[in-house]
């Protein structure tokens, strides 16, 4: 049976919810404190119709505070520009493509945030109904691995294999590797690998926050249709509703669709395919608090590169509030921008 745990590391400057299921890394929700309120999935907002587009089937709207969205509509709900409309933020903004509405009806006034998006804890228990949210130490650590793991691109198969995860502007590729996966009955180990494959392929794009167009290539040939499409849709019933299967290729692909709600975990922590400043500054940031708690008392010595010493100040002038001034932080010039430094003096 199928055990998910819930984990929540409120830090400064950003929060982070982790769904795990069998001690794995299921979801990863990040918000950081300058991401607007309205664009959260989830936020209710009175939005005006900037602009229409009929053949489109498409508004822009216009949420207020420099917010965008696009809120597609049917024929017979089309909306007049210029109409104060009352909307659900359903999917978050992307690189390049704005956040996506869904109409609750119409609206009167300004465009405003009517209610704010559920919190990071309350979205948990959506996950895990009657689960409990773990916090602390351990929460820290569920957070920090499920991160190192939305980063990577090859990912290993249990039982040997591996499945490698690429992106790209118009679809998610997934590859299926055999490896050194061991077996006497070649077609036996093979159709192993595939459908063990599917669960992971689910897994990791629900904890990569990615969806869309998928497309997967399958190890080997002649595969069991059957099987494969029975475990893919056991695989991502959990993204349901609005998964979208197609059957096996003749070149051995699946393609399927998966709706998108969060934006992309790995655009929250990089920028131009690097860890950004900010990243890597709230990072510094919990790597003296832990510092600080280790050695109740000593004083901490921190270094970093430049650009993300600067990042670190203002979370660095909060964290001297709650844990005294004790610390330092260092802007070291010959440091490689991603190597973070912090120990008791």
């Amino acid at each position: 049976m199928s055990a998910r745990r819930l984990f929540l590391d409120r830090g400064l400057g950003e929060t982070r919810g982790v769904v795990t299921l069998n001690d794995q890394p299921e979801r990863l929700l990040i918000l950081r404190e300058d991401m607007p309120a309205r664009l959260r999935l989830g936020a209710r907002v009175r939005a005006r119709a900037r602009q229409v587009e009929p053949a489109l089937g498409t508004a822009f709207l216009d949420l207020g505070e420099g917010a965008e969205a696009v809120l597609p509509f049917r024929p017979e709900e089309r909306p007049k520009q210029g109409q104060a409309l009352e909307v659900e933020i359903r999917a978050e903004a992307r690189d390049g493509k704005l956040a996506t509405a869904k109409l609750l009806g119409p609206g009167e006034g300004a465009p405003a945030l009517i209610a704010k998006a559920p919190d990071l804890g309350e979205q948990l228990l959506a996950f895990a109904r009657g689960g409990e949210v773990e916090t602390g130490a351990i929460a820290r650590q569920a957070a920090d691995e499920a991160e190192a793991e939305a980063l990577e691109t090859v990912h290993r198969l249990p039982g040997g294999g591996s499945v490698a995860i690429e992106p790209t502007r118009a679809l998610t590729a997934v590859d299926v590797d055999l490896g050194e996966r061991k077996g006497q009955d070649a077609k036996r180990v093979t159709r192993h690998a595939n459908l063990t494959a599917l669960g992971e392929i689910a897994r990791l794009l629900r904890l990569k926050g990615l969806g869309g167009l998928v497309v997967i290539d399958l190890a080997g040939r002649g595969h069991d249709g059957t099987a494969l499409m029975t475990a893919a849709r056991a695989a991502f019933a959990p993204d349901n509703p609005g998964v979208a299967i197609g059957p096996v290729s003749r070149f051995g692909t699946i393609e399927l669709t998966v709706p998108r709600r969060t934006r992309p975990v790995a655009e929250i922590l990089c920028e131009g395919g690097r860890l950004s400043d900010s990243t890597l500054a709230l990072r510094l940031i919990r790597r003296i608090e832990a510092e600080a708690a280790a050695q109740p008392g000593g004083r901490i010595a921190a270094r970093c590169a430049p650009a993300v010493a600067t990042a670190a100040e203002p979370l660095a002038r909060r964290l001297a509030e709650r844990i005294g001034a004790r610390f330092e932080i260092t802007a070291d010039p010959g440091a490689s921008r991603d190597w973070l430094e912090a120990k008791v003096r």
